[in-house]
C-alpha cells in the first residue's frame, strides 16, 4: 500500500510540474509590468551641443539625463559612480545614452572628467551637454518631479527618459512612494534600485522589437 501511494505521488509530481512551468512562463510573458510612466513629454534638448558642437536629442533614445551644474569638479563623484555601476553594463546599446546638462562655460571641466571616464569605458554614449541657465531650467521643471535643483543648476538625482520623452520611474517604492530620478551619490540606490529599472526598461524595448519580429537591436 505504501509502495503505491509512493508511486502515485511521484506521478503527480511528474504530471503537475510541467503545468506549474507552463503557468509560470506564461504568466511572465504575459502580464510582464513595465517601469511606470510619471511624466509625459519632458522636453526636448532643443539649442543644447556636446563637447564636439553637435546637436542632442531625447527622442529615439533612451536617456540617462543627469544635471550636475557650475561645479562639475565638485560633482564628480556622481559621474564616476554612475558609470562604475550603470553605464558600463549597458553603454553598448545603439539607442542608450547618458546625457549631463551644463551651463556654458563648464566645457574645460567636462573634458577633464570625460578623460577620467574613459579609463572606465569608452565614451561614445556618454554626452556631456551645455546649453543656457534658462534652458537647463525648462527642461528640468518638465520633468515635474518633486526633486529640487539648487542655485548653481545641480542635482545629484539623474532621471530615466524613454524613447517617446516620458520619464519612468517608480510609482510604488517600498522607501520612497515615487521615485522620479536615482540619487547618484548613493551607490546602493543606482546599484540596485536604478540599474534594475533600466534592465526592465530595456527589456520593455526588446519585447517590443520581437512583437513586431524586427531583427534589428536597441
Amino acid at each position: 500500500m505504501q509502495q503505491k501511494m509512493k508511486k502515485y505521488l511521484v506521478l503527480s509530481i511528474l504530471f503537475i510540474l510541467p503545468i506549474t512551468a507552463y503557468i509560470f512562463f506564461s504568466l511572465s510573458t504575459n502580464y510582464f509590468k513595465p517601469l511606470p510612466v510619471l511624466t509625459k513629454n519632458v522636453a526636448e534638448l532643443d539649442g543644447f551641443t556636446t563637447l564636439d558642437g553637435k546637436p542632442v536629442q531625447l527622442e529615439d533614445h533612451i536617456t540617462i539625463l543627469g544635471f550636475f551644474g557650475r561645479d562639475l569638479e565638485a560633482h564628480r563623484a556622481y559621474a564616476y559612480n554612475l558609470a562604475h555601476k550603470i553605464y558600463t553594463k549597458n553603454h553598448s546599446f545603439r539607442e542608450f545614452q547618458f546625457v549631463i546638462l551644463l551651463p556654458e562655460g563648464t566645457q574645460s571641466q567636462a573634458r577633464n572628467v570625460e578623460q577620467k571616464l574613459a579609463e572606465i569605458a569608452p565614451t561614445d554614449s556618454w554626452l556631456f551637454a551645455f546649453g543656457s541657465d534658462d534652458k537647463i531650467t525648462s527642461v528640468f521643471h518638465s520633468l515635474q518631479s518633486n526633486i529640487t535643483i539648487d542655485s548653481g543648476f545641480s542635482t545629484p538625482y539623474v532621471f530615466i527618459i524613454d524613447k517617446e520623452r516620458n520619464l519612468r520611474g517608480r510609482d510604488d517604492d517600498k522607501d520612497h512612494g515615487i521615485m522620479y530620478g536615482f540619487d547618484s551619490s548613493q551607490i546602493a540606490e543606482i546599484n540596485n534600485k536604478m540599474s534594475d529599472d533600466v534592465k526592465v526598461l530595456l527589456a520593455e524595448y526588446r519585447r517590443a522589437l520581437k512583437k513586431y519580429g524586427s531583427s534589428r537591436e536597441i
